[in-house]
């Protein structure tokens, strides 16, 4: 599964905008500044739902493959295990451009760069619909996976630059949810649909979908200008800024210990005497994220740091009872429901720590979010293949809860990063 997220244009605070050069400015009428009293607390939704498409495609066309394996393979008269390849290389793809894109557009106007990211899928998915060749597919979804490294390095700080800072938390919330609607609804429908008119249907409504979201930014997202040239920053520079350290480590550790139970959540439950569970255990995992981006997306601007700590100690409250527990299956479902909604919100917990602390550098700092995090999904299953082979899945518990031990510790002595409310 992908990332999030994720997913910038750069947060602009008053003080910021005030100094801002006028050709820096956004028009009046797409600032928060220009709302009258009566609409100062009112969320742009049509705006913020747009992003959320966003954030749904470009979930769902990574994980789609998951679930149309056996009939990707035989259309494309390869094995399944190349094809789930697919999944590799658009994570790879995400991995390498996230940055350097990031970087090299930092002065675009950011509307027409999310529309080029759009196409990008639209393209992407529009020939792996209707192509024959394995190669031809996988070239597909490489660039799916670059559209998809800007796309998470663009949606948190959009989507923060749309309101007064009081709402930042709660604007990237909605922004994110299509996340986990993709995962708990999205790749379910796609492998149903899939089975009852073919694989290539999924990638074919992918392409619609994608089209859909390019007019809709067209019409109802606000365009914003990118960093002047002499405000942008070098990598280096925003990497030591405050904070910035602390919550990508945060990101590496729970990101990882996510990744490990959920790249290898069938052999555990074939352990734990539930090898028919799968799906059931993976729909309460979807509902339970559903609810905690919910929760997050109502607390997160009064309470960021201690949702934070929260959500990381309650996935490791799961990660012990999975250990210690995995006979019962009730207990399992009990600890899968609270990694769940742990997991939910954590992409926007993280996204919306790392815009405060970089401030006019949120969008090269979200790219290092979105390359953190791929690194974690490919770590995840090179130490879970690891671990299954030598130890067996009795060691996964214990890797799970150190990695949110240290990741609780960090986050509670790094209050640059994860600062209290007003600080």
């Amino acid at each position: 599964m992908s990332s999030p997220a994720t997913p910038t244009c750069s947060e602009v605070s008053a003080e910021h905008t005030s100094r801002a050069s006028p050709a820096s400015r956004t028009p009046a009428s797409h600032t928060p500044a220009s709302r009258t009293p009566d609409h100062a607390d009112r969320l742009p939704l049509a705006s913020l739902l747009a992003l959320a498409l966003a954030a749904f495609i470009t979930i769902l066309t990574e994980a789609l493959p998951a679930g149309l394996l056996p009939q990707m393979a035989a259309g494309l008269a390869v094995s399944e295990a190349w094809v789930g390849q697919t999944v590799t290389i658009y994570a790879l793809g995400s991995l390498l451009a996230a940055v350097p894109l990031t970087l090299a557009t930092q002065n675009v106007r950011r509307r027409p760069l999310l529309m080029a990211a759009m196409a990008g899928f639209v393209v992407a998915n529009t020939i792996t619909t209707f192509s024959t060749s394995f190669a031809l597919t996988m070239a597909a979804r490489f660039v799916a996976g670059v559209s998809a490294g800007l796309v998470w390095a663009l949606l948190a700080g959009y989507a923060a630059r749309m309101v007064p800072d009081h709402q930042k938390g709660r604007a990237i919330a909605v922004a994110m949810v299509g996340t986990p609607l993709a995962l708990s609804l999205g790749v379910p429908a796609g492998a149903f649909l899939g089975a009852m008119l073919g694989w290539r249907v999924g990638f074919g409504i992918m392409s619609v979908l994608a089209l859909i979201v390019l007019a809709w930014v067209r019409i109802k997202v606000p365009d914003f200008a990118g960093q002047a040239s002499g405000k942008r920053l070098a990598l280096g520079h925003v990497f030591r800024l405050p904070g910035i350290r602390t919550v990508l480590f945060v990101v590496l550790a729970f990101a990882l210990a996510h990744n490990l139970l959920y790249t290898y959540i069938a052999p555990f439950l074939a352990a734990s005497g539930m090898p028919g569970r799968t799906d059931t255990v993976l729909l309460v995992f979807g509902m339970m994220s559903l609810l905690g981006i919910w929760i997050i997306g109502v607390l997160i601007d009064r309470h960021l740091r201690t949702l934070t700590l929260v959500s990381t100690g309650m996935f490791g409250l799961a990660a012990c009872t999975l250990g210690v527990a995995s006979d019962v299956p009730l207990l399992v479902y009990a600890a899968v429901g609270a990694w769940g909604l742990a997991f939910g919100g954590a992409a926007t917990l993280f996204q919306t720590a790392l815009a405060k602390a970089a401030g006019d550098a949120a969008d090269v700092a979200q790219s290092m979010l979105v390359t953190v995090w791929n690194l974690a999904i490919a770590g995840g299953g090179l130490l879970g293949g690891v671990l299954l082979d030598r130890l067996g899945m009795d060691a996964f518990a214990p890797v799970l809860v150190v990695l949110l031990a240290a990741a609780v510790l960090v986050a509670w002595a790094g209050r640059a990063g994860f600062p209290k409310h007003g600080s």
